[in-house]
């Protein structure tokens, strides 16, 4: 199995990086949310392929098939890793997408090394720029509700992440478009991932002002969200995020929840190819 060993940093000497690359032409890399892993792409890889892309998954440290190191999860080290990849890889022209989370890393990639490996940038149902309320940023989240997941991972992490499974998807109004099994396969990869690295990403996704490293970007930028997103709030995220960004698309998929790329995957899909096309 592929592997981006680390040799950037002293401290990650004995970190590896899982990666999958398939199929030939322009590179994709596509980065997954929490607590998910690169699995979840398995409806958007062989479309993005049959349509002449090269798709690159990976999953980010502490999930998936990656190492477990007890630290690194933050923006500054998450960006480093998706940077020894393209590096590793010696790739240029990219096409970045990512989820949830996975939109920290490309907003912290730009603002630390820039866009001149970089060819377009997809957020898709993405945290950045600033999930947290704060003065300056009133549209955002309370503390509290990062607080409240830090606690629920503290004292039952499978407890909360199961509890927390059909709120992804808002099961309830998408029975027709998810299955059980789905939900269940969802639960089984956050399960299976590092406990600190669960819980040290909510601080990252939750706690990260990413506005400043947003304005750095100057390529063709698509953010994609659902209007019925109840885990990530569309007005600090995709919203601000497309008004910082010039010149950047904004697609609103009508009712479709946060984990769009599953339930909304038809639409998900047209779209994103209409963009990178």
């Amino acid at each position: 199995m592929p592997y981006l060993e680390k040799t950037t940093a002293q401290h990650d000497a004995d970190v590896s990086i899982y990666f999958e690359d398939q199929g030939e032409g322009q590179p994709i890399i596509l980065i997954h949310g929490w607590p998910l892993s690169g699995a979840m792409w398995e409806y958007q890889t062989p479309v993005l392929i049959e349509n002449g892309y090269r798709v690159i998954t990976y999953d980010r440290r502490g999930f998936g098939k990656s190492s477990r190191p007890w630290n690194g999860y933050e923006y500054h080290t998450m960006a480093e890793d998706l940077n020894d990849l393209i590096e590793q890889l010696e790739i240029e022209d990219v096409i970045l997408v990512g989820f949830s989370m996975g939109g920290g890393e490309l907003a912290r990639y730009v603002g630390t090394f820039g866009t001149s490996k970089i060819d377009k940038l997809v957020f898709m149902s993405s945290i950045a720029p600033y999930l947290l309320q704060t003065e300056d940023n009133p549209n955002g989240a309370p503390n509290d509700v990062f607080e409240g997941m830090e606690n629920g991972i503290k004292k039952d992490r499978a407890g909360f992440l199961k509890d927390f499974g059909p709120g992804f998807v808002n099961y309830e109004d998408n029975k027709d478009r998810i299955s059980q099994a789905q939900l269940d396969y969802n639960f089984q990869i956050a399960i299976d991932a590092s406990p600190k690295g669960t819980l040290d990403c909510i601080n990252a996704f939750g706690r990260t002002d990413l506005r400043e490293a947003l304005k750095k970007i100057d390529i063709p930028t698509l953010f994609i969200h659902g209007d019925a997103d109840n885990i990530v709030p569309i007005e600090p995220s995709s919203k601000q995020g497309h008004s910082i960004v010039e010149n950047s698309q904004l697609e609103i998929i009508k009712d479709a929840p946060h984990g769009l790329y599953v339930t909304h995957k038809e639409e998900v899909n047209k779209i994103l190819l209409d963009f990178i096309k």
